[in-house]
């Protein structure tokens, strides 16, 4: 008898009314609207406008929707269209399955195209978004526990999750919780990503590439561990070996990526500090209207020193006196100075002159 486990929802759906409220879509809205959130605060601080983000998710989210069920129903097709099977519930994304290769893979497709709208670079924009995405997918991930699906082998460990439904060939028991073991792997690949960005300055799409093949470090083992059926290509589910095949990508694309374009971007989104400019110059230049006006009314008010007023300032009135009338007997001595020497001829110029005559 277990002492312990994490007990599985009775059910997966509520309902309000008429209107179902399924905790599997909620985990998937939820997670976006994280991601998005954090990809936002991360292109700010790079020097991109706020809301760009959530203006690229629009064409993001949708393509990679339609893509992460594409490749759920590829690659377990005999779910929907073997014998007995009804082919309208490949459509039913509400029950569950979303692939994330190919959430993954489309959801940039649809990324490129808002970004190409905005001319702005897939690659700064992808590593903006990296650890908001791996948050989403820790999320997610809890929606698989409300529909009792993605488990492990049976462990008796005190962690292990209970499966109380016995549909779609489940045996009810206690298994290893999978995908609380992926949720905790995603949230260290977003601290990971965080980490590394700010310590290195990665760019050019490298945090990008550093969350993949960090996601897909932790998928290898813990698709291992899982139990549901899947197809075996040399002993092997196909998840291990698309987890293997993208991490060797991943890593390939950062070390040559670093050799080919070292640093990162000084410009994410060109034009977006215009308008801040602009309006911080006004203010500035209005400030120092300000200052310039507040000086010149202040000298205006400053009074002019008499010589009656020099004792005001600490000097004796006799010596400012006699200071001011010094002053005065100088300017008139220079004075008829130069009136003693512009009425003297010069000698000097006579020769001169009769010589040109």
């Amino acid at each position: 008898m277990e002492l312990a486990y994490i007990p599985s929802p009775s059910r997966g759906v509520l309902y309000l009314g008429p209107v179902p409220l399924r905790g599997y879509a909620f985990c998937i809205i939820i997670g976006v609207f994280v991601a998005v959130w954090l990809g936002n605060k991360r292109w700010v601080a790079r020097g991109g406008r706020a809301g760009t983000v959530a203006d690229i998710a629009v064409w993001a989210v949708p393509f990679g929707l339609v893509g992460g069920r594409l490749y759920h129903v590829i690659t377990d097709y005999e779910l929907y269209f073997s014998e007995g099977r009804d082919w309208v519930d490949a459509f039913k994304v509400w029950e569950g399955g979303l692939g994330i290769w190919g959430a993954i893979a489309l959801g940039a497709v649809g990324a490129w195209i808002g970004c190409r709208r905005r001319g702005i670079p897939l690659p700064a924009y992808a590593d903006a978004i990296a650890p908001g995405i791996a948050l989403a997918q820790a999320i997610g991930r809890w929606g698989n526990w409300f529909n009792q699906e993605l488990y492990g082998r049976p462990t008796d460990l005190p962690w292990a999750l209970e499966i109380t439904s016995s549909t779609d060939g489940r045996i009810p028991g206690t298994y290893h919780p999978t995908f609380l073991y992926e949720s905790l792997w995603c949230i260290g690949v977003a601290v990971l990503v965080i980490w590394a960005d700010r310590r290195f300055r990665l760019g050019h799409g490298r945090a990008f590439a550093l969350y993949v093949a960090a996601y897909c470090a932790g998928r290898f083992w813990i698709e291992y561990m899982r139990v549901d059926e899947a197809h075996h290509i040399l002993g092997l589910r196909l998840n291990n070996w698309t987890a293997l095949l993208v991490f060797v990508l991943a890593v390939v694309y950062i070390v040559l990526s670093a050799r080919k374009r070292p640093g990162r971007e000084e410009i994410v989104e060109p034009g977006a500090g215009d308008g801040d400019d602009d309006s911080t110059a006004g203010v500035k230049d209005t400030d120092t209207q300000s200052e310039k006006t507040e000086s010149e009314k202040t000298e205006s008010e400053k009074p002019t020193k008499t010589v009656g007023e020099a004792s005001d300032s600490g000097e004796p009135a006799d010596k400012a006196s006699g200071t001011a009338e010094a002053k005065a007997d100088t300017k008139v001595e220079t004075g008829k100075k130069v009136e003693t020497e512009a009425k003297q001829p010069k000698v000097s110029d006579a020769p001169q002159a009769a010589e040109k005559s």
